[in-house]
């Protein structure tokens, strides 16, 4: 039995009946791939139930601790029953593409049985005009709940389910699967006592390693060498959300996006996405006339979780928002803008520590929590409250090499996710096998028209990629980029991050790479004099050349400090912004 944390919690505790937290997929397969070119239901089942040992969260279910007085804990459920996670449905004719969002739609709408372990997947057949999908294709919508996974604990589900190779065997468990019983009622409040008795040192704990952090941020604040993201306007996203749910995507060559980026030095992948979507909203909300003077605000999800526990379960994140240019019309100005609000947004994620929020979330008392999220929808203070932000996007980065479910190859994939009231619009970004799909979750009231935001999407990309080229045809461009150093990119690194490095042990690690750094100059430096002092009677132009080899040789090495700066930024232990960089 294992206990949530306060952050996996807190998606239970934000769940209403008009806003489910789960977040998921539509992935399409290609049935050709096996053998008979024809995958049975059965199939599939059988294949899914040969691979639960593969992810803990397959077969855990909640135990909610009584009157809420600490957060619920996963056991195994005695009453695993895998055709109740497992459907199968069928588009009816011609099975094109707007029916499946609609049936997607539809199916994401609905909230998971608490009572039962928190995912459901639907085989959806019937895809049989759907542009640029093998006819005969199939889709498999896939819920799985917030509370379980983040974008990248969510891999080792997708691992559990797929192969690199179409005749690929799953091994069997190392040992039998043994459920657990329910815990007693008792039980769980004996551990609420022992939990609630340790959390005031715990939060002491945090609150030193953190109060240092935020200070130094405030102050670079003040000062101006970090900015917010700027006024965040109100949009239609941005009300009270219905309990109904619009789906939509488009897809891109990775590789046109890596070109576009080298249109702006230092520029990366996700700043071009984040492009594609300003870009998007700025053509929808103009077309109903609602565009604000302001740049909307996204929210860009941060990964920080450390090597140790990429394999591990829940939510490890932070976030960070970025001004994505709504207000810019000219494409690559967008762009540029796009580059500077997130470089400042990751030195300002720097200075505060990604991870120092994060630590907070797990000291906010249950009760409360759920209170507050019962309070914030029952008085529709979504509509009172000032923005944190407009919308999310959230990048999930995939292989690019092939992958099989049961034999049958995953065409593409596009994300779902959750909303809420204050924040009606995500969009989900997902790149696998060289392409990079971009889709969009959302309140059916607040786009009305889904078919029509993902042709903004089409047409925001469209007209960035023939700037881009335009700018790269330009013989000035190219002039540029040959005298123009790289400018250098802010990283997000872990060294930023109060909770997993103290101040000693960075400065350990400095001091031992400065030196790393000192030791073949002063090698070199020593092996010149060495040179200079065997041959004193060359002729004066080879003293000359001689003289000048030792000056150089003897210039002085990189200091410390510099070193250390250098090597911080190469760190290897990087906290990802969930994109393909």
């Amino acid at each position: 039995m294992e206990q949530l944390s306060g952050m996996d919690a807190s998606f239970l505790y934000f769940e209403t009946k008009n806003a489910p937290m789960h977040i998921g997929s539509v992935a399409i397969y290609d049935q050709s791939t096996v053998p008979g070119g024809v995958l049975g239901f059965k199939e599939i089942l059988k294949n899914y139930e040969s691979r639960l040992h593969l992810s803990r969260a397959f077969r855990q279910r909640l135990a909610y601790v009584p009157a809420n007085l600490d957060h619920p804990y996963w056991f195994e459920d005695p009453d695993f029953d895998i055709e109740f996670h497992v459907r199968h449905i069928a588009l009816p004719h011609p099975g094109d593409w707007r029916q499946l969002c609609i049936q997607a739609s539809r199916l994401h709408s609905r909230a998971l049985d608490t009572n039962r372990p928190l995912w459901e997947f639907y085989v959806i057949e019937g895809l049989d005009n759907v542009e640029g999908i093998p006819k005969g294709s199939f889709a498999i919508l896939s819920k799985v709940h917030h509370a379980i996974i983040d974008g990248v604990s969510g891999a080792e589900m997708v691992a559990a389910i797929h192969d690199t190779d179409p005749d690929a065997v799953p091994e069997p468990p190392e040992e039998p699967w043994v459920p657990e019983r329910e815990p007693l009622a008792m039980e769980l409040l004996a551990r609420t006592a022992g939990h609630t008795a340790v959390q005031p040192f715990r939060l002491a704990n945090v609150v030193a390693r953190s109060v240092p952090a935020l200070a130094r941020a405030g102050l670079k604040m003040s000062t101006g060498d970090l900015k917010s993201s700027g006024p965040v306007p109100r949009t239609r996203f941005n009300g009270c959300v219905s309990p109904h749910r619009v789906f939509d995507g488009r897809s891109f060559a990775i590789d046109d996006l890596k070109f576009i980026r080298t249109t702006v030095p230092g520029a990366t992948i996700n700043d071009v996405v984040l492009t594609v979507c300003g870009g998007a909203l700025r053509k929808y909300l103009a077309d109903k006339e609602e565009l604000p003077g302001d740049s909307l605000v996204a929210m860009t999800p941060i990964s920080v979780r450390s090597p140790d526990k990429q394999k591990s379960a829940g939510n490890q994140v932070s976030a960070m928002t970025v001004a994505i240019g709504t207000d810019i019309n000219d494409s690559m100005k967008r762009l540029e803008a796009v580059f500077e609000h997130t470089t400042n947004s990751k030195e300002l994620t720097n200075a505060v520590g990604a991870k120092t929020m994060t630590d907070y979330t797990q000291f906010i008392p249950s009760t409360t929590a759920g209170l507050a999220a019962r309070l914030y929808t029952g008085l529709g203070l979504a509509n009172r409250m000032k923005l944190p932000m407009n919308c999310v996007i959230t990048n999930v980065p995939g292989p690019n090499v092939p992958l099989y479910m049961t034999g049958a190859r995953l065409v593409t994939q596009f994300g779902t996710g959750p909303i809420l009231d204050g924040m009606g619009l995500i969009m989900p970004v997902f790149s696998y096998g060289g392409q990079i799909t971009i889709s969009i979750t959302s309140c059916r009231e607040m786009v009305p028209d889904p078919g029509f935001f993902a042709d903004c999407i089409q047409e925001s990309f469209d007209e960035l990629m023939a700037a881009a080229k335009k700018r790269a045809a330009s013989p000035a461009f190219k002039k540029a980029m040959k005298k123009a150093a790289p400018k250098k990119r802010a990283s997000l690194s872990r060294s930023a991050v109060p909770a997993h490095q103290s101040d000693a042990t960075l400065k350990e690690r400095d001091s031992k790479k400065a030196d790393e750094a000192t030791a073949p100059k002063a090698k070199s430096k020593a092996k010149t004099k060495t040179k200079a002092k065997a041959k004193p009677k060359r002729k004066a132009a080879a003293k000359t050349k001689a003289k000048a080899t030792t000056k150089a040789a003897a210039k002085p090495a990189e200091t410390p400090s510099e070193a250390a700066q250098g090597d911080l930024l190469k760190d290897d232990k990087v906290v990802s912004i969930q994109a393909a960089e």
